[in-house]
């Protein structure tokens, strides 16, 4: 069997997020595409952004310190996974969105870091929608007054939502919290809340995208299916 190349999975993710944006609340919406790049190796990495993809997703801040100046200038990092106080200031100057944002001394500390460099880091909450307790993230009830609080801070930009769905045999079971999550975007959209720009609805991974999409994601974070021979 032919081995496909990272070039032809991005253009067969892509083919599919059409598909899916045609069942979606908004048909012309676009969707951004993060390529996750977690444990993926600079030759992997080099061909990812010759097939014109350049939004990387890393989920760790000492992988992304690390491919940072190994890779194109061109190339637009995002940081996904679970961010630490302490490692804020590692990044403040190397990513332009923060996906993990969930909680306020978080926030502080973005800002703090933000306010060093100057400018503002776009952020998206992370809302924890199915109550896992491994999972860090803000309860769907909290998010609106989270989101007050944290976009008072010099140097913080709320421009959306992140959510990560349980990992279900039946992908189907996370098209709920999906909606669920679609239906808290466009609340607190309509709540023109300060400094806060609702854009970004990021939810959706190599298994579960095609729901997601159809369910109102504009966002996908997928890895493995980028990288799958």
């Amino acid at each position: 069997m032919r081995i496909l190349s990272i070039a032809e999975n991005i253009a067969e993710i892509k083919h599919n997020i059409d598909l899916a944006k045609q069942k979606s609340p908004d048909p012309a919406a676009g969707v951004t595409l993060v390529a996750v790049t977690k444990m993926q190796d600079i030759p992997e990495l080099s061909e990812l952004a010759a097939s014109g993809q350049n939004i990387f997703g890393e989920n760790r801040v000492q992988e992304l310190t690390d491919k940072y100046d190994k890779l194109p200038k061109d190339i637009h990092w995002h940081l996904i996974g679970h961010l630490q106080t302490n490692k804020v200031k590692y990044i403040a100057d190397k990513v332009e969105l923060i996906h993990s944002l969930d909680s306020l001394e978080l926030a502080e500390e973005i800002s703090k870091q933000m306010q060093k460099h100057g400018g503002e880091m776009p952020c998206l909450v992370q809302v924890n929608v199915a109550h896992e307790e491994q999972k860090y993230g803000i309860d769907p009830k909290d998010a609106e007054s989270f989101i007050r609080e944290a976009a008072k801070l010099p140097g913080v930009k709320i421009v959306g939502l992140m959510h990560i769905a349980p990992d279900y045999a039946d992908k189907e079971e996370t098209r709920p919290l999906f909606h669920t999550m679609y239906q808290l975007f466009e609340e607190l959209k309509r709540k023109n809340i300060p400094n806060v720009e609702m854009k970004y609805l990021s939810m959706g991974m190599s298994g579960d995208y095609k729901i997601a999409v159809e369910e109102g994601s504009n966002m996908v974070r997928i890895g493995h299916a980028v990288f799958a021979e």
